[in-house]
């Protein structure tokens, strides 16, 4: 046994999306297991190095990029990319490494490249129900794929084991209890969400912004009333634009219905000052963040979430109980994000918008569908169950008891986490 230690390697990040998953797996180990070392390689993007630094797990970078779609840029990819995996394997040397854990996205491959050159274990963790494209290269030689949808499966080429897995989420995202939710009169698969999306258009708001103005903030966008409650605004680690341009204008046309609900938004870096611009000029409260750091305890208060549908959040939320208006990331790659909003939107948690097919305003769409949800309380309960239903609570235990077994085979044979 080397040191009586397993050495174990998260390799990717570039986005929380990305890295949540592989943070959720890495505590679960390091609970369980107080000697096994752990150690994250990424980019060295500053919020890697913030939530890494925050979960005390080692931390070494590697340079890496996206494939480039132009012929000039190639050259210097794949000049970094030998670069890179040869300053991987001599890491995978040095620190008597047991096995790599790619965590998808271009920032995973040097170092999943190099594991697989050492012949050391390779297992991937996939978010989304389209595999991306570092698992679909590594795939084939990987010692497992753990998926979060069983379509997944299906669209990997190469005969590799996978388990789905769910996706992992960390700990601290309670899920609503089913006591907040009963009675219900009905099952979660009878869910009629046809009425959210009629024929008609909003054209003009439904409550003007003189009548908003004199609304006391308390009672018209704050605190938790009897038919309101917490709006989430999530459009990834990134942000999102259109979120950003829409969902503030598609609130206020929604009028007096938004009375009791307090807002929560999102933003990113880049938009936060036009987004709170925008708020203000609507004389809309919210509270307008690039990023939430506390983002369980604020899923845990949510009624309401408009989201993009990237794999991590949506585990998030449905671990949370918390049904949610999507709206996919149109340029997704392999368009998918709109694969995993039709896994939610199929089992009544949640509903979709496709920006594409919007042939008006995107506000107004969005302010049709938000009208429906915030009148109808019972439904929200109901779709609140059906995102329970769908959620994998577990997949951060079930992960990591794999990447132990397969890790630990290299020096101690295989031993399960609960007897290590």
């Amino acid at each position: 046994m080397k040191n009586n230690a397993v050495h174990i390697v998260f390799s990717g990040g570039g986005t929380a999306g990305h890295l949540t998953p592989g943070l959720a797996v890495a505590e679960c180990l390091a609970a369980a297991l107080p000697r096994v070392r752990i150690t994250f390689c990424g980019v060295g993007k500053p919020l890697e190095r913030q939530m890494i630094g925050r979960s005390g797990f080692e931390y070494f970078t590697l340079p890496a990029s996206p494939m480039p779609r132009g012929v000039g840029a190639a050259v210097s990819f794949v000049v970094e990319q030998l670069s890179s995996q040869a300053a991987a394997g001599r890491f995978l040397r040095e620190e008597e490494v047991d096995a790599v854990v790619g965590l998808g996205g271009y920032a995973s491959v040097p170092m999943a490249r190099a594991a697989v050159r050492h012949d050391l274990p390779l297992v991937l963790l996939e978010q989304n129900a389209v595999p991306g494209k570092a698992t679909r290269w590594l795939a084939g030689r990987a010692s497992l794929v753990c998926a979060s949808y069983e379509q997944t499966r299906s669209m990997l080429r190469c005969r590799c084991p996978v388990r789905v897995t769910g996706n992992p989420i960390r700990r601290g995202f309670a899920a609503k209890s089913r006591s907040m939710l009963a009675p219900l009169s009905m099952a979660t698969t009878s869910i009629d969400l046809s009425n959210i999306y009629p024929s008609s258009s909003l054209k003009q708001p439904v409550w003007n912004q003189s009548q908003h103005a004199k609304q006391d903030p308390g009672t018209a966008t704050g605190g938790r009333g009897i038919a309101g409650g917490q709006i989430l605004v999530l459009g990834g680690s990134g942000g999102a634009r259109a979120l950003n341009e829409n969902v503030p204008p598609a609130l206020y046309k929604v009028g007096r219905q938004l009375r009791g609900w307090r807002i929560v938004h999102q933003t990113g870096e880049a938009d936060l000052d036009a987004t709170r611009t925008l708020y203000r000029k609507l004389a809309l409260d919210a509270v307008v963040a690039p990023f939430f750091d506390n983002l369980p305890s604020l899923l845990a208060g949510a009624e309401l979430a408009i989201s993009r549908a990237g794999g991590s959040t949506l585990a998030e939320l449905a671990a949370a109980g918390v049904p949610a208006v999507l709206l996919p990331y149109p340029h997704a790659a392999d368009d998918h994000q709109a694969a995993n909003a039709r896994h939610y939107a199929d089992g009544g948690g949640c509903v979709t918008i496709d920006q594409r097919k919007v042939a008006g305003r995107l506000d107004d769409e969005l302010a049709e569908k938000l009208c429906f949800l915030l009148a109808d309380g019972e439904l929200r309960r109901r779709m609140s169950a059906a995102m329970l239903d769908l959620a994998r609570p577990q997949a951060a235990e079930d992960a990591a008891e794999l990447v132990w077994t397969i890790a630990s085979s290299r020096s101690h044979g295989n031993v399960s986490m609960v007897q290590a």
